[in-house]
C-alpha cells in the first residue's frame, strides 16, 4: 500500500464523516431507495433533472450504512451534477471502485455500487423502463 491508498483511504473517510449532499431534495424529479441486505446498507437518492430533463442538476442522498456505501453515496452525488442521465446509466461498477480509489474486497462492492444502482434504478424508472419498488443489491 503506498500514499496514494492512503490519501484515498482518508477521502473516503472524510465523506463518510463529512458526507456532501446528505439530506434530501425540495422537489425531486425521482427518488428511490435501496438496500444491501447483506449488511444493512440503505440508501435514498433524489436527483432533480434540468429543464431539458436531461442534465442531472442536484443530487442529494440519505440512509445509514457502512462507510464505504455512505462515502461512496457522498462522492457520486458531487460527481453526478452535470452529467446526463444516459452517463448516469452508463456506469458501471468499476466507474464506482475507481471513483473510490482502493481495492474493495468481493464481500464490500455492494457496499460501494448500492448508491449508484438506486440512482441508476430510479433514473430508469422515471423513464418507464423499470418497475420496482425498492433496489436491492440481491438482484
Amino acid at each position: 500500500m503506498g500514499l496514494g491508498s492512503d490519501m484515498y483511504r482518508q477521502q473516503i473517510l472524510d465523506h463518510y464523516k463529512n458526507p456532501r449532499n446528505y439530506g434530501e431534495l425540495e422537489d425531486p424529479t425521482f427518488t428511490h431507495v435501496g438496500e444491501n441486505p447483506m449488511c444493512g446498507d440503505e440508501i435514498r437518492m433524489d436527483v432533480r433533472l434540468d429543464e431539458d430533463d436531461e442534465t442531472i442538476e442536484r443530487v442529494a442522498f440519505s440512509g445509514d450504512g457502512c462507510a464505504i456505501s455512505q462515502a461512496s453515496a457522498s462522492m457520486l452525488s458531487t460527481k453526478l451534477a452535470g452529467k446526463t442521465v444516459d452517463e448516469l446509466l452508463e456506469m458501471d461498477r468499476d466507474d464506482v471502485i475507481d471513483m473510490l480509489g482502493v481495492d474493495i474486497s468481493p464481500m464490500r462492492v455492494k457496499c460501494a455500487v448500492l448508491a449508484e444502482k438506486v440512482a441508476q434504478d430510479g433514473a430508469e424508472i422515471y423513464q418507464g423502463e423499470l418497475d420496482v419498488e425498492k433496489t436491492t443489491t440481491e438482484d
